[in-house]
């Protein structure tokens, strides 16, 4: 990481465009345990495979993977922690049946 000196005002705009982007490309609005899976390799982009594969908006009880973005699951509700789980299995198996990827999950699971 490299870090520049700047005016307060154009690092405060920096800020603020960043978030901006974030909020439109990102699930935000709903709990979610971020970006889901790792990138198997530099040019495999796991929401877009996800998206390619149609499944934007499948569900398993309140758990969805993100219409906004295809690499989050989003708890639309009362989600649990197997409703979650599921979803991601699926994803690992269908990733796996269509591009031959094994998917690994980026966030620590705890069971």
């Amino acid at each position: 990481m490299k870090l520049y000196r700047d005016e307060k005002s154009n690092i405060e705009k920096r800020i603020k465009e960043l978030s901006i982007k974030r909020w439109e490309k990102q699930p935000l609005e709903y709990p979610s345990a971020g970006s889901i899976f790792k990138r198997p390799k530099p040019d495999f982009y796991v929401g877009t495979t996800i998206e390619k594969l149609g499944l934007k908006g499948f569900s398993i009880g309140d758990a969805e993977i993100s219409q906004k973005h295809a690499g989050f699951i989003i708890n639309k509700g009362d989600a649990t922690f197997s409703d979650v789980m599921s979803i991601i299995e699926y994803i690992k198996k269908i990733v796996k049946e269509n591009y031959d990827e094994d998917l690994e999950v980026e966030p620590e699971v705890w069971k």
